[in-house]
């Protein structure tokens, strides 16, 4: 199993082409998608413990990126947002940083950073699954 990602992307060719790079480089499993604010929140919200990644653009058809940002803020401490944009200008890296977002990437620029990212945090989840599993197969003391 790969790293659960959910994808916030309104351009179809994008993401399309993102969650292809992302599942064949990275081996990350999409778990969700959406194109509008109200699609992102709502699954965020309905589904709090079934991904491990969001990836969010900023600029939707309905909505804003920064609005599925604030839900994500009460994540649980393994669960990682990114943002991949095409303005990821200093003032949008620092109010990403201010909604606690834990990277962000430049679509014209840093898909190659974020297939990086992707692989570091999809090797993080697996060792933290395998421990987690040698853990959960201890035998207790009777």
């Amino acid at each position: 199993m790969g790293l659960r990602t959910y994808i916030v992307e309104d351009n179809v060719t994008i993401r399309e082409n993102l969650i292809g790079t992302l599942e064949e480089l990275a081996r990350i499993q999409t778990v969700g998608i959406a194109e509008t604010e109200n699609e992102g929140r709502h699954w965020l919200e309905h589904h709090p413990e079934m991904w491990d990644l969001a990836i969010v653009d900023l600029f939707l058809k309905q909505g804003s990126g920064l609005g599925i940002l604030a839900a994500c803020k009460q994540r649980l401490p393994h669960q990682k947002v990114a943002v991949l944009s095409n303005y990821a200008t200093p003032d949008i890296r620092t109010r990403c940083a201010q909604l606690g977002v834990d990277a962000v990437f430049d679509k014209s620029n840093e898909i190659d950073a974020l297939v990086d990212y992707c692989i570091q945090h999809s090797v993080r989840a697996s060792a933290d699954a395998a421990s987690a599993t040698t853990a959960d197969a201890r035998p207790t003391a009777g």
